[in-house]
């Protein structure tokens, strides 16, 4: 079985991502969803969490990078365990900084020029990723690659990475998921064809 479907079993057992096509979810941009993830359900969980773990650090390896960030606040555990995995420097990324003391943007301290996945553990619109990949720049350190649990496959957030000049991958998405929850028939064929269709029609606020 590959990585995506495993991840997206994962999702649906842990219920962490909720799929509610008759009575559809608010997001906090206003957009009207039939799914609604919660990653942050998965830390809770110590097998579910391993295995998303080592996809992640399967995901990294080839890539040869010198550090993992993190965003705050969802993307620090994940960070801190696939760090501590490759034996790998930490830091992690405020979405504001500090309003006292040093008033950091980003946590720890690595030099310039160091090459970083930064992780996140949901790519929706993908606006938090590309300002937090941003402050990371501004740090003068290399992003190689944003990285998350989940991604709703929005095709403008492809367009809004390859104008930041940004690349990300997921270890699951929703087409995947979808697949996934009508194979073990949480969904109908009609109720799949409803959620796909869905996405095609979501306008970005």
């Amino acid at each position: 079985m590959n990585n995506e479907r495993a991840i997206a079993q994962i999702l649906l057992k842990e219920k962490a991502v909720f799929l509610r096509p008759h009575d559809m979810f608010t997001w906090t941009s206003g957009i009207k969803s039939p799914v609604y993830c919660d990653n942050r359900l998965l830390i809770s969980t110590v097998e579910s969490r391993e295995r998303v773990i080592q996809a992640f650090c399967e995901a990294i390896r080839p890539l040869k990078v010198g550090a993992i960030a993190g965003t705050a606040t969802a993307g620090i555990p994940w960070a801190a365990w696939i760090a501590h995995e490759l034996k790998l420097p930490m830091i992690y990324v405020r979405s504001s900084s500090k309003e006292h003391g040093r008033q950091n943007a980003i946590e720890g301290a690595l030099p310039e020029g160091t090459t970083c996945i930064l992780i996140e553990d949901l790519i929706s619109t993908g606006k938090s990723s590309i300002a937090a990949a941003n402050k990371l720049l501004e740090a003068k350190l290399k992003v190689t690659k944003v990285m998350s649990i989940f991604t709703y496959g929005f095709s403008e957030v492809d367009a809004l990475f390859k104008a930041a000049n940004l690349s990300f991958i997921s270890l699951s998405n929703f087409d995947t998921l979808a697949q996934v929850a009508y194979d073990d028939k949480v969904l109908d064929s009609k109720t799949l064809d409803e959620v796909l269709n869905w996405r095609k029609g979501v306008v970005f606020p």
